[in-house]
């Protein structure tokens, strides 16, 4: 991230989920989760400018719905307010991440707002309170806030336990004509689980997390039968990526978005001629190794 006087301009990295775990349901009616998250390359771009008042926001490249709504909107109202509101901002967000498909694009504009407006405030907000303002904001936020380029988390997501990512890697992401509503999806686990759905024990060895082989024999994403259930063209869009010998294959997060990762770039290009992209969207990136440039 590059500060220049009063504007701010700060790369907000997509994550995938290299396996997820959903467990119970609380009383809340939110479900508790275990799950492995890694950043991505892929990244939208906010720009962030001092104002006198208010706070503006202006979306280039997708289409996220009212403003007000927006997660990089409430994360500057968040913070501005707990500065007392001295100052304004005009934020300009240049969208690349997929909207509705599992790859945490407003969650991740949202933890570059907390930490750029953070910054214009002369760091005024403590790191610690801005870690529970993301968690406040969304379940991928406190992840994509956090600095880590590797975690495993529990709970909602705020929970995190920070590991060294294995090397980079290139990643071929699938994106399916189709967007996925999260709690939707959640809805469709809870029919197919009967109330005697029981959860058996998982041990983690931490040398499992070394390489991406030991990873992608983790476990697979809860979502997966539920979204393949409702969506069979996600499901033959999986089958098909699988049969390129990646490294592993995974829906990321409630999807639609899928991700393989691969040993080198030239098995990755084989594999995007191979699947095309008459039927979804394909994106060339990499898993990264080390934290995300910021604060």
């Amino acid at each position: 991230m590059t500060a220049v006087t009063d504007l701010i301009r700060i790369e907000a990295h997509a994550k995938a989920n290299l396996f997820l775990r959903v467990l119970a349901k609380e009383e809340s009616g939110y479900h508790s989760i275990e799950t492995l998250f890694t950043l991505l390359e892929l990244h939208d771009t906010l720009t962030v400018e001092r104002t006198e008042q208010g706070v503006t926001l202006e979306v280039e490249g997708a289409d996220t719905g009212a403003v007000e709504d927006n997660l990089a909107y409430r994360a500057a109202t968040m913070v501005l307010g707990a500065t007392g509101k001295r100052f304004g901002v005009r934020m300009r967000l240049e969208k690349r991440i997929p909207v509705r498909a599992g790859l945490g694009g407003g969650s991740a504009d949202c933890a570059a707002a907390l930490h750029a407006v953070n910054q214009l405030a002369d760091n005024a907000v403590p790191r610690h309170e801005i870690l529970q303002f993301a968690s406040r904001l969304g379940s991928d936020v406190p992840f994509l806030a956090s600095g880590a380029a590797m975690a495993i988390a529990w709970g909602r997501g705020e929970r995190l336990y920070r590991i060294g990512a294995p090397k980079a890697a290139p990643a071929l992401l699938a994106v399916p004509n189709v967007g996925i509503d999260t709690a939707s999806a959640y809805r469709w686990i809870d029919a197919g689980r009967s109330e005697s759905f029981d959860r058996g024990s998982v041990v983690f060895a931490h040398d499992a997390f070394d390489t991406w082989g030991g990873i992608g024999r983790l476990g697979g994403n809860d979502f997966e039968a539920a979204v393949f259930g409702k969506h069979p063209e996600v499901r033959k869009l999986f089958e098909q990526l699988a049969e390129t010998r990646p490294l592993l294959v995974r829906l990321s997060g409630s999807g639609s978005a899928l991700i393989a990762l691969y040993k080198s770039d030239a098995e990755l290009d084989g594999a995007a001629t191979q699947i095309g992209e008459s039927r979804q969207r394909l994106i060339k990136t990499s898993t990264r190794a080390s934290p995300a440039p910021g604060p």
